[in-house]
Order: C-alpha cells, then structure tokens, then sequence
C-alpha cells in the first residue's frame, strides 16, 4: 500500500467529527480528517477520509476497521482514490450523460 489517505464510506449520518476521530486514531497518527457535508444543508453525506502520517498506519487502519460497525452501520474502508484532472471523481452512477451534460433521468414533465 503507498497512499496514506483513506476512504471510509458508512458514516452514521449523526456521527461527530470528534466521534469519527476517536474511532479510527488507534490504529496511528491522524494528519488529516473530514466528514464530508452537503454543501446545501450542511448534513453529513455519510462518508469521509482519514490520512494517517504513514502508509503503514492506513493499511492497519484498513485491516482493523473496514467491515466493521461504527455507531450502528458498517464501515467501508480503503484506499482514496487521486481525482480526475478537472477536479471530479470519476462518476459511479449509471445514468447516461446526454449532450449537455446532464445525467438522463427521463422526462421530467
């Protein structure tokens, strides 16, 4: 494993930044972590990233919590994957995009 950044999917959607922390500090050093919000509402979108200070340390992190429960729902730990060049995640839906952009969810009238 070479990256020290984490993926942790299943996040209680009333999980505390603090909470969240706690879980995942015995397994090493954390530098940096972020539960991520909707910009909108300002609610936990149910996942976030931990990195830990060495890749050693986010492999044991992966190993001792990934399946595992964290305030009622089971975890989904890896490794973060790097973003695209423009600044987006790969998409992960299937909805086809049509010309302008917009996924085609079907007519809308």
């Amino acid at each position: 494993m070479q990256r020290k950044k984490l993926f942790v999917g299943g996040i209680n959607f009333r999980a505390t930044l603090e909470e969240f922390r706690e879980h995942f500090a015995p397994a090493g050093e954390i530098v940096d972590i972020v539960i991520m919000k909707d910009r909108e509402t300002g609610r936990s979108r149910g996942f976030g990233f931990v990195e830990y200070a060495t890749p050693e340390e986010a492999a044991k992190a992966i190993e001792e919590f990934d399946g595992k429960e964290f305030l009622g729902r089971m975890l989904k730990v890896n490794e973060a994957q790097p973003r695209e060049r423009d600044g987006f995640a790969p998409r992960r839906d299937f909805a086809p995009r049509n010309d302008n952009g917009f996924s085609g969810m079907g007519d809308l009238e």
